[in-house]
């Protein structure tokens, strides 16, 4: 079996009765680390029946959700990659209700249903608006996963209570849930659920192996008993789901060995070792000139007593992963080195200047605007991380550093905790809390999961120290628990 997410899908739509089919579905199976960090998306619509434009809706809404939603941060979890594409689809479909007549009338605008499910890893996020259904075959069963958002009048008259673009915000369903090998999930629009009952579908996959044909067989079948509306169903069947750690989450060559401990003179890839910058129990890290330019950079490598640590490897080969990921002045930033590889090590970029640590030390009554300015770059440097859904997880002076022309910047990605690796694979995130104890929020220390205000805890304690010269809480913090 595959060491890998994969899926059989078969899929059919047709316009009923209709001259114009107003659904439109599709689906995209990645490959590579796309796979990984991504998954593999699905998706239904279907435009409402009384608009001569619902259709040019529904198919606007599939299609930017399949090729936006992988466009989103690898950083970023499922949910919100795909309830931020969503959420720009909606206001753009209202816009276009608004340029003619469906500003008076919505029933003739460019409104639609939308129903999506992710597949990451071993999870299915399910995001739903609308009366299309999501069901999951339950042993010989089929179990609605969605609720239907009609607005009932009477007992035989409803309508369409929520949709894309009949307002400008939208409210959408989502729902999680694990999923297994042999797990098969349908997606219906109203027109083949309202002729072909859930029983019937279960009855039709369970009947055969080529998901094609029993979709086909299903949208047949609405047709003959009465179907005048779109026509359009997905079966998705779980093949396999990814077993151990993915290699493509770190997009690095699992085969390559630390780097061996380099000295002044030395070279490696390219780059000519000047001296060593610092050296401890985790890592080694040296100032390196690109013999190609005459630019200096930062390579750091394992340490000898960690080579064999797989738990730490994966963590120093996440450093440069989220360092290529965050855009920001106050932010260390990866190299892209543009040459393979023969080791495993990080570079990055080189800063000239001091720790804040030192900056202390050699300023130990700062005027308040100083402070300001550098609590200031600290907390945007924090904000590039929060906005991907990253924890820096270690703030503290030591991992800050300035520059000679007074430039702030977060460095040190050993401790991060990045959401979207998290979903794909939680053992590349896998450990205790690496963080500092005196800059460490107490929710670390009672042994819950951090957010982004543990990050502006540690920033406040920096604040603290700054403007007083010492720490707010000392050694005692360790002791919090108590």
């Amino acid at each position: 079996m595959a060491n890998h997410l994969s899926i059989a899908l078969g899929q059919c739509s047709g316009p009923g009765r209709k001259e114009i089919n107003q659904d439109f579905h599709g689906a995209i199976v990645p490959q590579g680390h796309e796979l990984a960090t991504k998954g593999i998306a699905i998706a239904i619509s279907d435009g409402i029946s009384s608009s001569e434009v619902s259709h040019i809706a529904s198919e606007s809404a599939v299609k930017s959700f399949l090729a936006d939603y992988y466009c989103t941060s690898a950083a970023w979890t499922v949910k919100t990659s795909a309830s931020r594409v969503i959420a720009a689809t909606n206001p753009w479909l209202h816009a276009q209700n608004q340029r003619g007549i469906a500003r008076y009338d919505r029933d003739k605008g460019y409104v639609c249903t939308f129903s999506a499910i992710v597949l990451k890893s071993a999870t299915a996020h399910l995001f739903h608006v609308g009366d299309a259904r999501i069901y999951r075959l339950s042993g010989t069963s089929l179990e609605q996963l969605t609720n239907d958002h009609r607005v009932a009048v009477s007992a035989a008259t409803s309508y369409l209570g929520r949709a894309l673009g009949v307002q400008g915000d939208v409210e959408i369903d989502y729902r999680a849930v694990a999923i297994s090998p042999g797990d098969v999930f349908v997606l219906a629009t109203d027109g083949v659920y309202a002729h072909v009952s859930a029983d019937g579908m279960a009855e039709a996959i369970a009947s055969g192996t080529d998901l094609n044909a029993i979709a086909r067989g299903i949208v047949d079948d609405a047709l003959k008993t009465g179907g005048e509306d779109d026509l359009t169903v997905q079966i998705v069947r779980i093949v396999s789901l990814p077993q151990g750690e993915p290699v493509e989450v770190m997009e690095l060559a699992s085969d390559l060995r630390p780097a061996p401990l380099l000295e002044a003179g030395g070279e490696i890839d390219g780059y000519r070792i000047a001296r060593t910058l610092h050296a401890s129990s985790r890592s080694h890290a040296y100032l390196a000139e690109d013999k190609s330019t005459g630019s200096h950079f930062v390579l750091k490598i394992p340490s000898i007593d960690k080579r064999d640590d797989a738990e730490y490897l994966r963590r120093f080969m996440m450093e440069e992963w989220a360092a290529r990921r965050i855009n920001s002045p106050h932010v260390l930033r990866a190299v892209d080195t543009k040459r393979a590889k023969t080791a495993l090590f990080v570079a990055m970029e080189y800063v000239d200047g001091v720790t804040l640590a030192q900056w202390m030390r050699d300023n130990p009554k700062p005027d308040l605007e100083s402070v300001r300015g550098i609590i200031e770059q600290i907390a945007k440097g924090l904000r590039a991380f929060h906005r991907l859904e990253m924890l820096h997880q270690d703030v503290r002076p030591e991992n800050i550093m300035i520059d000679r022309s007074g430039t702030v910047k977060i460095i040190d990605f050993g401790s991060v905790k990045i959401a979207g690796v998290m979903e794909a694979s939680p053992a590349a995130m896998h450990g205790d809390h690496l963080g500092t104890p005196q800059y460490t929020a107490p929710e670390y220390i009672l042994g819950e999961s951090g957010t982004p205000l543990s990050d502006l805890f540690g920033l406040g304690v920096i604040a603290y120290q700054m403007l007083t010269g010492r720490l707010p809480y000392g050694a005692r913090m360790a002791q919090a628990q108590s």
